[in-house]
C-alpha cells in the first residue's frame, strides 16, 4: 500500500453559474480527501471566475481514490449557497507522481455548470522515515 501526502494547486475556476443575481458572487472552494477537509479562501466579488492559486495538503493511501470539491458561494446574513462539484480521480497522480494544472468539470447534480482548474502533485512517504528503528522486526547482532 502507498502512503504519502497530496499536495492540490487550487487555480481558479471559469464559466460557474452566478447565483447571486444583484452582484458578483464571492466563491470559495471545500476540498475533501476521505475525512480530511480544507477550505479555501473566499474570492470577493470575483464571480463566475474566481482565481485562488492557493495550496492545499492532504496525508493519503493508494485507498484514497478521489479528490471532492465542492464549490460555495458566501453569503451574509444567508446560508452559503453551493454552486457545483468536481469529483477528481486521483489514481493517475500515484502513478504519475504529478499532473501539472488541468480543467475539470463542476456538475450540480446532472447538470455541467463551468470548470475548476487544479493540479495535482503526490510524494511518497518513506517508511524507513516513520521513526521505526533500523532493527524493528528483526535481529540485531550483539556486541
Amino acid at each position: 500500500m502507498v502512503h504519502g501526502t497530496l499536495e492540490v494547486l487550487l487555480v481558479g475556476a471559469k464559466g460557474l453559474e452566478n447565483t447571486d443575481y444583484l452582484c458578483n458572487m464571492d466563491p470559495y472552494a471545500i476540498l475533501k480527501c476521505r475525512s480530511q477537509e480544507q477550505k479555501s479562501s473566499i474570492a470577493a466579488g470575483k464571480g463566475t471566475s474566481p482565481e485562488w492559486n492557493e495550496n492545499f495538503i492532504f496525508t493519503v493511501s493508494d485507498r484514497t481514490t478521489d479528490l471532492l470539491i465542492k464549490l460555495m458561494d458566501s453569503d451574509t446574513g444567508t446560508a452559503d449557497d453551493f454552486v457545483g462539484e468536481a469529483t477528481i480521480p486521483l489514481e493517475a497522480v500515484y502513478t504519475e507522481r504529478s499532473i501539472p494544472p488541468t480543467c475539470y468539470n463542476v456538475v450540480k447534480g446532472e447538470k455541467y455548470c463551468g470548470e475548476i482548474k487544479v493540479g495535482l502533485t503526490f510524494t511518497p512517504e518513506d517508511t524507513r522515515q516513520r521513526g521505526l528503528p533500523e532493527d524493528f522486526g528483526g535481529w540485531k547482532q550483539s556486541s
